[in-house]
Formats: structure tokens, sequence, C-alpha cells
């Protein structure tokens, strides 16, 4: 008679319904042990497209694509090469990303601390996710990747640290790695996922769900007033007036970078300071 195995040990039983709760559970506990072994104490999140190539990807492509010798009359060529020009265009707020990443983790690591501080976070995946890796990775710094499995479209960026890659199934615990650890929020140009991000931390931010004071930075006027303007919002009564004051604007990495610094140094570091001083050993904490 075969020795039935124990069941936190038993294949078919983990991948059941039944254990959905220890499969939700593990997606809280195994990150949860995994940041505390690697000391990060704090994050800034950037979310946005996937769909964003680099520079020089979408330059090549571009190239290439020319190169075919296609009839300008070809109206599928023509449809192309569109579609190519205005990825070199977007190809801007890879770049963006990328410079701003390096500066904050530039930045950060030059703070005194027994932890990593201000850890730049993505979605793993590749195109906006991946430049900021890329970034923080370049300035030498370590970086996370929350990245989620779908039948299509994401798989994990190179530039994420070994040991802070995570795969999630649920979207809410990935979500709630987001929110946990941030300090603040930098949305670069995205579609529907981006956008769920970003309502998700507003409501949160909204509702005083957060213990924490956190920046949300909407990058890049020119893609996002003609997507968000939530002043009927405000006028017909459906959010309060200074509800509109959680969000802002910049439009360059040196303008994202300064009103990130402001925001943390004042907010998380000189704020934590004085706490520390007054109630030693006290931190606030909401469950």
């Amino acid at each position: 008679m075969s020795q039935q195995p124990m069941a936190y040990l038993y294949p078919e039983f983990l991948e059941s319904n039944d254990a959905r709760p220890i499969r939700i559970l593990s997606e809280y506990l195994e990150p949860l042990r995994r940041f505390k072994d690697q000391k990060i104490q704090d994050t800034v999140v950037f979310f946005g497209s996937a769909r964003v190539d680099s520079r020089e990807r979408a330059e090549r492509a571009l190239r290439t694509l020319r190169a075919r010798g296609v009839r300008d009359a070809d109206e599928q060529y023509q449809a192309e090469l569109k579609k190519s020009r205005r990825a070199v265009e977007w190809a801007r707020y890879y770049e963006e990303a990328r410079e701003l990443a390096r500066r904050l983790t530039t930045w950060s690591m030059s703070l005194q601390s027994e932890n990593h501080r201000f850890v730049v976070t993505s979605g793993g995946g590749p195109g906006i996710m991946e430049a900021a890796n890329r970034g923080a990775r370049e300035a030498g710094g370590k970086t996370i990747g929350l990245n989620i499995r779908l039948p299509f479209e994401q798989g994990a960026n190179p530039y994420i640290t070994d040991g802070l890659h995570f795969e999630f199934h649920y979207f809410f615990m990935r979500k709630f790695w987001f929110a946990y650890l941030s300090k603040a929020l930098v949305i670069f140009p995205g579609g529907f996922g981006t956008l769920d991000e970003l309502f998700e931390i507003l409501t949160l931010v909204q509702t005083d769900k957060l213990s924490k004071k956190i920046e949300v930075i909407l990058y890049g006027r020119e893609y996002w007033q003609p997507i968000l303007d939530f002043k009927p919002m405000a006028e017909w009564g459906a959010i309060a007036e200074q509800d509109l004051d959680l969000l802002h604007y910049a439009d360059t990495p040196a303008d994202a970078f300064e009103r990130l610094q402001t925001h943390l140094i004042e907010n998380h570091l000189e704020a934590k300071t004085a706490q520390e001083a007054a109630a030693p050993g006290i931190a606030k904490t909401r469950g």
C-alpha cells in the first residue's frame, strides 16, 4: 500500500478549489519573507503600458519597415508605417521612466539606512515596467518586479534583482504588495491595467485606508489630461474638491524626481525622525 502524502505536500489538494485560501495566503507570506530577507523597507512604484518599447528597438523596427521597399500606395504598409512612427514617439516615455528610476535609485542609495529605502518597483513585465527596473539596475540598486501570470503579453523582464522577482496568480494579492510598501507612485501612459492600478490607490488614499502619505504623479500631461479630467466629478459632487489634489503632474524626469524627493524627505525621512524622537519604538500601523 503506497503512503499518502501529507496534505501540505499533496499537489492534487494544493491545486484544488478547496485549497484556494492556502494559495492566497502563500502570495502574502512568501513575498513577506523575501522582503524581510532582502531588507526592503519601502518602495516607489512605476506603472505604465507594457506596449512601450525602448527608443533603440523602436527606431530599429522603423528602419526595418522602411527597408522593405513596399510601394507607398500600399494601405497596409502605410498603416504599419504610421504605427511604427508612433512607437518611436511613444519610446520617449520608456527612456524617461528609465532616467527617473536611475535618478531615484542613485539618490536612495545615498541615504543612511540599515534597510533599502524607496526601491523602484514595477509590474515586472515589458514596456514602462522594464524601463523602471532597467534604470534602477543601471544605477546599481535593488529593483523589484511583481509580475502577474497572464495568457498573453507579459513575461518578466531581465532587469529585476535576483530574489526580488515575484510571480502572482491573484491580481488582488499583487495589488496588495504594490500598496503596502509604496510611499509614492509614478503613473506613466498606459491602458486599462494602468488605470485600474491608479484608481485602486486613489480609492485607498481618499478613504484613508493607508496609514502613510503617498504621492501620486501622473507623468505626461500630453497623454493624461485628455483622458483624465476629474473636475466635472468635483462639480457634480461625486468627489470632494480637495480630492483633485491627490494627483500631481510631471513632464520631465527632473520635475518628477524633484517632486518625489521633496515628498519622500518631508513625509518619510524627516517626519519619521521626528516621530521616533518623540516616541521611540512606536510605529503607526493599520490592518
